[in-house]
């Protein structure tokens, strides 16, 4: 199986010319395409045009250059089939033992701000994809190459084997090969069934980041599936478990709410309290006034550089991860004396870091719906009173930590911090029972507070309950049939009331 002909067509053209070289040296006769050949020729490597090799000219604008018998009859032939060996003396197939072939930027192009269908059509791969599945099909002969980082591998394979590859590298080479193609068919068709609006299927690749302990409970085998690292670093603690990574995801979708330095704490996915003040320990204190005893095990998370003075406060309590943007020196060095206690670095702004779709697993199949990321929301006043300025302000921080919270959520605010939360309750009423009884727990008035609240208020009882707890203004999406007889309600007690027209369940 010595490599005698390589086929290189690349986008990314990463290290192509170094790869090249050292296959001239070995005496490869290369073949290339387009803008590969110009650069190889640039880089005064010896290269025939795939046009001199076919003995045809590429035609519609490159669209049709490799799809050609040559080609893929020089790929797809048996190596000692007497048969396919006949044939392809017969047809004038010269064999083409390695290919080296990435494809147009297709995830790039798509993933651009406002791009157009016809510059996405235009930068889906016909040949690429069909010389990397010929040649691996026959991998028993052929070579495939779909990643520059396996350049120095093929070479190293070859100089110890001759000029030869081994059946163990062409195999684990031809399975990455049809892991990329189906990885590249799955965006592009995920994408025109996005644009288009389709009943196609949905389908899903997303390569091993790491395997786990266990899952969510001790007896549940789990993974992790995609690219984590690309946002956060853990550089201090024990392995990361399945409920770590939901908290930390769950901490970075709330913390992208907030521009001013915040501190957050979370358990179970849900905030325990919030605050901001550009002292992130002040911060701290206002999160942590909301709930002195849910924290306890719990995710702290915060959009500024960790401070000392924050790490000393932090480290009187156990915390299970702590998650920022970075760590001052200080800082980690109070805080890695704890060993079991995971530090996380968040390598990407948190609104960066947001999943775009959301996966449920049901009976029977998957639901699938986009994130529930809203814009700038535009709040409408539906009372006789508006609200002051510092009311307004508490409602949208009450609305910006409500959204987080699981259903049926109540969240009591001021502007700069959480004072009442209530989490997961059948009824809406109970919820906010549960948001006034944890802020007089923590001995903490509601006394000109603001209500935020899901979901719209089925009936006038649970707005008349946050009244009477204290609050004087209140944010929810509106739209029940009893809306009226909130709305008499709030006006009624004087409260301010606005309606977003959004709502923000979390089963």
């Amino acid at each position: 199986m010595k490599i005698t002909r390589a086929l290189i067509s690349v986008s990314d053209k990463t290290g192509v010319a170094a790869f090249a070289r050292a296959l001239e040296r070995q005496g490869v006769d290369i073949i290339s395409t387009g803008g590969t050949a110009a650069l190889l020729r640039k880089e005064k490597i010896p290269v025939r045009e795939i046009s001199n090799f076919t003995a045809f000219p590429e035609v519609l604008d490159g669209r049709v250059k490799t799809l050609h018998p040559r080609v893929h009859g020089g790929l797809l032939y048996k190596r000692g089939n007497p048969k396919h060996e006949a044939e392809a003396r017969e047809c004038g197939f010269d064999p083409i033992d390695l290919v080296v072939v990435n494809l147009y930027p297709f995830e790039a192009t798509v993933a651009k701000q406002g791009v157009q269908l016809a510059e996405a059509i235009e930068n889906i791969d016909i040949g690429g994809p069909s010389m990397i599945r010929s040649a691996a099909k026959n991998y028993e002969s052929v070579t495939v190459v779909v990643d520059p980082a396996d350049y120095d591998a093929v070479l190293e394979n070859m100089r110890d084997n001759k000029g030869e590859t081994t059946l163990k590298l062409r195999e684990r080479l031809a399975i990455k090969a049809f892991v990329r193609t189906a990885d590249y068919d799955r965006a592009i068709s995920s994408f025109l069934n996005k644009e288009q609006t389709t009943d196609a299927s949905f389908s899903l690749s997303l390569p091993l980041a790491m395997r786990l302990r266990y899952g969510e409970n001790p007896h549940q085998t789990a993974a992790l599936y995609g690219d984590f690292d690309k946002y956060f670093e853990k550089f201090h603690g024990k392995e990361l478990s399945f409920n770590n990574i939901l908290d930390i995801s769950a901490a970075t979708n709330l913390i992208a709410e907030f521009e001013e330095p915040t501190v957050a704490i979370l358990k179970h996915t849900n905030p325990c309290g919030v605050g901001s003040d550009a002292d992130l320990r002040k911060a701290w204190n206002k999160a942590f006034a909301t709930d002195k005893q849910a924290p306890f095990g719990g995710i702290i998370v915060c959009n500024r550089p960790l401070t000392e003075p924050l790490a000393k406060v932090i480290s009187e309590i156990f915390s299970e991860v702590i998650i920022a943007p970075d760590f001052e020196i200080e800082a980690r060095a109070i805080l890695q004396t704890k060993k079991n206690l995971r530090l996380i670095r968040l390598l990407t702004p948190a609104k960066d870091a947001r999943p775009t779709i959301d996966l449920r697993s049901v009976c029977g199949g998957v639901l699938v719906q986009d994130a529930d990321v809203d814009g700038e929301i535009k709040p409408k006043v539906v009372t006789k009173r508006k609200p002051t300025k510092t009311e307004l302000n508490a409602m949208l921080f009450g609305w910006r930590v409500v959204k987080h919270v699981k259903s049926n959520a109540i969240v009591y605010a001021k502007s700069d911090r959480t004072l009442g939360i209530g989490a997961g309750q059948m009824s809406r009423i109970d919820a906010s029972r549960i948001a006034v009884w944890k802020a007089s727990e923590a001995g903490l008035s509601l006394k000109g507070s603001a209500v935020a609240s899901d979901a719209f208020f089925p009936f006038p009882d649970g707005l008349i309950a946050a009244g009477e707890a204290g609050a004087t203004c209140a944010i929810q999406p509106g739209g029940s049939i009893r809306d009226k007889d909130v709305i008499a309600a709030a006006n009624e007690r004087n409260m301010a009331m606005i309606f977003t027209g959004v709502r923000h369940f979390r089963h």
